[in-house]
C-alpha cells in the first residue's frame, strides 16, 4: 500500500471518528427515547454502507475513503460486543438475545434502505 492510500484512509477515519463521537455524546440528548448510542451509530453505519455498495465504487482511492476509512472508523463493532458481554456478566440474558436480535436486523433493515433508495434514482 502506498502513502497516498495510507492518507486517505487516515481522512476517512478521522472525519468517522468525529462523527462517532458527536453523535455518541450527542444524539441520545436530542431525540430523547431510550436507543444506545452505538445502535444509532451503527445503523447509521449500516445505512451509509447500503448506499456505497449500491453506488458500486471502482475507483479504489474511494473505496478505501470510504469503507476502509470513514466506515471503519464510524461503525462500533467493538463497542457493540462489550455491550452484549456487559448484559452476560449481568446474567440479562433475555435483554441480550433482544439487543442482538434488534442490532443485527435493524442494521440490515437500515442498508437495505440505502441500498434500496440509490436503486430508485
Amino acid at each position: 500500500m502506498d502513502f497516498f492510500l495510507i492518507c486517505i484512509i487516515l481522512l476517512g477515519s478521522t472525519f468517522g471518528l468525529i462523527l462517532r463521537i458527536f453523535i455518541q455524546n450527542n444524539f441520545k440528548k436530542s431525540i430523547g427515547f431510550d436507543i444506545q448510542n452505538t445502535s444509532i451509530v451503527n445503523f447509521l453505519s449500516s445505512f451509509f454502507l447500503g448506499i456505497l455498495v449500491a453506488l458500486n465504487f471502482i475507483d479504489n482511492e474511494i473505496l478505501m475513503l470510504f469503507y476502509s476509512g470513514f466506515l471503519g472508523c464510524f461503525s462500533t463493532f467493538s463497542s457493540f460486543i462489550y455491550q452484549l458481554f456487559i448484559l452476560f456478566k449481568k446474567r440479562k440474558f433475555l435483554r441480550l438475545i433482544f439487543h442482538y436480535i434488534e442490532v443485527i436486523t435493524f442494521s440490515f433493515i437500515f442498508f437495505y434502505l440505502g441500498y434500496f433508495l440509490i436503486q430508485l434514482f
